[in-house]
């Protein structure tokens, strides 16, 4: 008995390929391959324009003056020489300004962080009362501030200037991190859990300290990470507030010896070229040095940072 074949089952291979199909073939094919091609090539120029100018920055600060306003500096050192870091270890105010600069940031973040942890916490709880009206309060100061003056007298009136105080407690708690807390809070932290807790006779504080805390990993890098880098850049409430030099932080230090490097090679009589020259060859020397000092702390600890960094950046961003 012969089985016969139905012929509809049968696919024709040799059946031509209409040119629609031939056209979407091709955009499936090379499509997603031009995609991961412009994107890859968007990423290495993005990547480039970031990273190029800080490679610049320190090859510039071991590299002659003259070959960098050459134009013979872009890839490699030129002339390297070590003259501007020299001179900026050899300042003691340096030393003087990065000790200040560690005591503000660690205080300045231990207080920021605790206060911001605290307050979200208390404002992520739905049993608090009055925690609208607080919260309004605290957005209103981010679209209405009193000014400099203000602030300066309230500093001056609670007896603060020329101390530390001045520079780690009036930006103690900004307003947008702790909205980013709080909705970390309302959506990580279940009321179910602190139901849980509290039946097994755990008290806020407890509840806070031995659970909340420990599942808020990610939230509490993310605040250490934005506060260490706000006040080790910080030096305006320092320029502000502080009289005695001894107390400046490093920012603050570096930006009044290249303000004393600038003038030193301005003064210089037109007649004297070569002092003149030799000015200028330490004004720049030193700027690129000193950026590369007040930066290289930040970029060493970020690396060891950046894994709950980028989680709690994420977390506050979906939130």
């Amino acid at each position: 008995m012969s089985v016969t074949a139905n012929p509809r089952t049968i696919e024709n291979p040799t059946r031509p390929v209409s040119p629609g199909q031939r056209k979407q073939s091709l955009r499936e094919k090379y499509g997603d391959r031009a995609f991961s091609i412009g994107a890859a090539a968007v990423l290495l120029l993005s990547i480039l324009a970031v990273v190029y100018p800080l490679y610049f920055i320190v090859i510039a600060s071991v590299s002659d003056p003259n070959a960098v306003y050459e134009g013979k500096v872009w890839l490699f050192p030129s002339g390297i020489t070590t003259e501007g870091y020299e001179r900026i270890f050899a300042d003691s105010r340096i030393w003087n300004g990065l000790g200040n600069t560690l005591i503000y940031t660690v205080l300045g973040t231990v207080i920021s962080v605790s206060t911001i942890l605290c307050g979200a916490y208390a404002l992520s709880r739905k049993d608090m009362p009055g925690r609208k009206i607080l919260m309004l309060l605290f957005v209103i100061t981010m679209f209405f501030d009193g000014g400099l003056i203000t602030k300066y007298l309230v500093v001056r009136d609670l007896g603060m200037l020329n101390t530390v105080w001045a520079v780690v407690l009036p930006g103690a708690v900004g307003v947008w991190n702790l909205i980013i807390a709080r909705s970390f809070f309302e959506h990580t932290i279940p009321n179910e859990l602190r139901e849980a807790a509290q039946m097994d006779g755990a008290t806020d504080f407890k509840f806070f300290f031995k659970m909340v805390l420990p599942l808020s990993k990610p939230l509490i890098m993310l605040m250490i990470m934005i506060h260490v880098v706000a006040h080790w850049n910080s030096f305006f409430d320092a320029l502000i507030f502080l009289n005695d030099d001894s107390k400046y932080p490093l920012q603050l230090v570096l930006r009044n010896i290249l303000i004393q490097s600038d003038v030193s090679s301005t003064g210089t009589t037109g007649g004297d070229i070569a002092s003149y020259a030799a000015a200028q060859r330490i004004a720049e020397l030193t700027k690129y040095a000193m950026i590369v000092v007040s930066s290289l702390p930040l970029m060493i600890a970020l690396p060891f940072m950046q894994k709950h960094f980028t989680k709690g950046a994420m977390i506050g961003a979906v939130k």
